[in-house]
């Protein structure tokens, strides 16, 4: 069996958590593991079948959050059944859509935004065929 879970760096994690849980509807699936000095080392979210990890930034470690000035390296694929109504709910957080929703043939509805930590995210309702 292949899996691919993607694996998130926020510069604030715990943030992260709540516009998650608020923006998309996710589930914190396995609950933060808060280190010495405070940040979040390890938690995982979920929205249905769709899963990754997070953590805060750790420069001993090399890992850091998104650039805000630079273009996205990585763009998260969202599956939903409601492109619509899942944008919707990201702007009512406040983040604006960089794209749609919109038709787009022959991949169904899309929508695109950057959340709030510098992460990119394609919202896809597949096409019916």
């Amino acid at each position: 069996m292949n899996q691919l879970t993607p694996y998130l760096c926020v510069a604030d994690a715990r943030a992260a958590i709540g516009w998650y849980v608020a923006a998309l509807g996710a589930e914190v699936t396995y609950e933060p593991i808060v280190m010495d000095d405070g940040r979040v080392g390890h938690c995982e979210l979920a929205i249905g079948e769709a899963r990754w990890m997070m953590s805060d930034q750790f420069d001993s470690a090399g890992v850091a959050a998104p650039d805000p000035t630079r273009g996205a390296a990585v763009s998260l694929h969202l599956t939903v059944a409601d492109v619509n109504a899942a944008a919707a709910r990201v702007i009512r957080e406040g983040t604006p859509m960089a794209r749609g929703p919109e038709d787009s043939p022959p991949s169904g509805r899309v929508a695109v935004f950057v959340d709030p930590f510098g992460h990119r995210w394609f919202l896809n309702q597949p096409a019916v065929s």
